[in-house]
């Protein structure tokens, strides 16, 4: 099930939202396979520090997070992966790796990969490794206020644009 605070913010501004259950997963990849989702529809929370703060960074499941790429787009200084010690406590209500792309429930900012816009709904895990939140990726959006950047990916696709 998704987290209660997740799904109580969800609820309390009126959202359209659906919920996927499927089969325990724990990487992106395996997530979208079991439930069914594309892979590009599903948004991968990736945790980083960006000049030494707690951020999100979303990306589809297909795409890995280019740090360098994530810290010129946020003009920053320097941008690393956060070890589960340093995020872990943020998130009480959620099972370690499934949080939710929703940093203002967790006083995170959050980054999307500007090419996740492409997407008419997208996919995220919701607290748990066996359910996912599907949303538009507007109202989606609208409730969590993100940042979008250019995110580079790697060589086989440079950005994450659809």
């Amino acid at each position: 099930m998704p987290s209660p605070i997740t799904l109580g913010f969800l609820r309390a501004r009126g959202a359209s939202y659906d919920t996927v259950s499927h089969a325990e997963a724990f990487t992106a990849q395996q997530t979208a396979a079991a439930a069914h989702v594309a892979g590009r529809a599903l948004a991968k929370t990736v945790m980083v520090k960006i000049d030494s703060r707690l951020a999100m960074v979303v990306v589809p499941s297909t795409c890995r997070v280019d740090l360098e790429s994530v810290r010129e787009a946020c003009g920053a200084q320097e941008a690393q992966l956060a070890t589960e010690d340093e995020f872990r406590f943020r998130f009480p209500d959620c099972d370690l790796g499934a949080m939710p792309p929703l940093g203002n429930l967790y006083d995170l900012p959050v980054y999307v990969c500007r090419g996740m816009a492409s997407n008419t709904d997208i996919y995220f895990n919701g607290g748990s490794h066996t359910q996912l939140v599907r949303i538009s990726f507007d109202e989606f959006v609208e409730l969590a206020k993100p940042t979008l950047i250019e995110v580079a990916c790697g060589a086989a696709e440079p950005r994450c644009q659809q």
